[in-house]
């Protein structure tokens, strides 16, 4: 069987609004019902697949496992990446990881954020690159070009694709070209948008790490045999992560070793790097509109509400992107939305926290959102999974009022514990030891009102807590 090794650590900005540090893409629903990373994971289960083992960060962990969990996929090893290192070192994490439990085993390393409709045809082409893979190469997946694109390295072959889908040797990388260099790349043909996507066995990328990159190889050595296990995730040596050099896989491996080999696949793909991306993925006669949206004599225009209730109407609008969130909106010509990083960065310098923060907050119990702050109050809603519980906390600066609207929450005030049902509340005086949690099996929601001199996040002290946080 292929473990599926899903990279899911990243923290991409030019989807920004919708995409931010503390949510990134992956796990949005871009592209219909189920996020990026659900649909990825999805991709590549079935019988040739194993339970795919994720590498992620830690502010992540919860969201992975319960995305997983929402798509019907057993989850397999989930590695916690104490730092982001780039693709090398966390490739390098995962093959070490299986060498210990399949060590002859099969590895399909995929980022978590693309988009391939086409789910039958690249599976064919996994099969395809099986062979190869088998024979010791280091196999990669080059996607057809339909257009010059120079936002995408290009893998150069030495004859143009026959079209049968069989493994070809890869001549050299080429890094994004400028526009003309695309175009005269596209005419020629032999050249293919490089996707990131591999297929190895564990002992050839072990062996490619050793001889093209063993400086890293000590590094993660170290950090994999030092981890520990928490919660069921595995956690890296943060230490021994440390010393390991951040740097892409292409660069520390694949452009030096000599045993590569590349698939070609004809079907869509996306990488979805920007609201362009989006569009040409989305639009239907030159409009894409998600949520309520509404268009008027617009054309090649992108127009997104992602707040439920809150409509968006372009008028007269041509080569237009517009995203509408509940704390910050993006209107961009189309053909510019690659500098949307350039505004998260002048936000940042803003100190505003709408280039990080996402509005929804997640946290391994479910999630919340401020609904109205004000001085001295904040109203939020909270939405808790059935089972999960928060922390038994208290806070030095603020009291609180629950209302809960939707199931049953049980509650401990101090010495006190209560079931609270929909329509009714509770108080929770300022330093009163507390907590809430869902014993019912549909989700929970409840309206908090903070009132007090300090309401930040940050006012929390935790006696006990099921996720092991500080």
């Amino acid at each position: 069987m292929i473990t599926p090794v899903l990279l899911c650590g990243g923290s991409g900005t030019r989807l920004w609004p919708l995409s931010r540090k503390s949510y990134p893409k992956q796990f949005s629903p871009l592209m219909g019902d189920e996020s990026l990373f659900q649909a990825s994971a999805r991709r590549l289960s079935g019988p040739a697949y194993a339970a795919p083992l994720v590498v992620t960060a830690n502010d992540f962990r919860f969201i992975v496992t319960e995305q997983l969990d929402g798509a019907g996929i057993t989850t397999g090893a989930v590695l916690i990446e104490p730092a982001g290192r780039d693709t090398a070192p966390a490739v390098l994490a995962a093959a070490l990881h299986l060498a210990a439990t399949d060590p002859d085993g099969m590895m399909l390393v995929a980022p978590s954020d693309h988009v391939i409709p086409d789910t039958d045809d690249f599976n064919a082409c996994v099969d395809a690159a099986l062979p190869a893979a088998r024979a010791g190469q280091l196999v990669t997946f080059g996607i057809s070009p339909d257009r010059p694109e120079t936002g995408y390295g290009y893998l150069e072959l030495d004859a143009a694709p026959t079209g049968n889908m069989a493994a070809v040797p890869l001549k050299s990388f080429v890094e994004k070209p400028d526009m003309d260099t695309a175009a005269a790349m596209l005419v020629e043909g032999r050249y293919l948008w490089n996707a990131g996507i591999f297929l190895f066995s564990v002992p050839t990328i072990l062996a490619a790490f050793e001889t093209y990159a063993p400086e890293l190889m000590a590094a993660v050595k170290g950090a994999v045999d030092g981890a520990k296990r928490d919660l069921g995730f595995t956690r890296l040596d943060p230490v021994a992560w440390d010393t390991a050099k951040p740097i892409s896989i292409d660069y520390a491996v694949m452009e030096k070793a000599d045993n590569l080999s590349v698939v070609p696949f004809a079907g869509r793909w996306s990488d979805l790097g920007d609201w362009a991306a989006v569009w040409r993925e989305t639009h239907s006669d030159g409009l894409s509109l998600s949520g309520p949206a509404t268009s008027i004599d617009c054309q090649n225009t992108l127009l997104r509400s992602e707040v439920e209730g809150q409509a968006i109407v372009g008028i007269g609008l041509e080569d237009i992107v517009a995203v509408a969130m509940p704390d910050a909106v993006l209107i961009s010509h189309k053909d510019r939305t690659q500098e949307v990083k350039q505004a998260v960065t002048a936000l940042k310098e803003q100190k505003a926290p709408q280039a990080e923060a996402f509005p929804k907050d997640h946290r391994p119990w479910g999630w919340f959102e401020s609904l109205v702050v004000g001085d001295r109050f904040q109203v939020k809603r909270i939405v808790v999974h059935p089972g999960a519980a928060l922390s038994l906390q208290s806070h030095h600066h603020r009291s609180e009022h629950w209302i809960v609207v939707e199931g049953t929450a049980k509650v401990t005030v101090d010495d006190e514990v209560k079931l609270v049902s929909e329509n009714q509340s509770v108080y929770i005086p300022l330093g009163a030891t507390h907590r809430m949690e869902n014993p019912g099996k549909v989700p929970m929601v409840l309206i908090e009102v903070q009132t007090g001199s300090y309401l930040g996040e940050d006012d929390i002290i935790r006696y006990e807590d099921v996720y092991a946080r500080d």
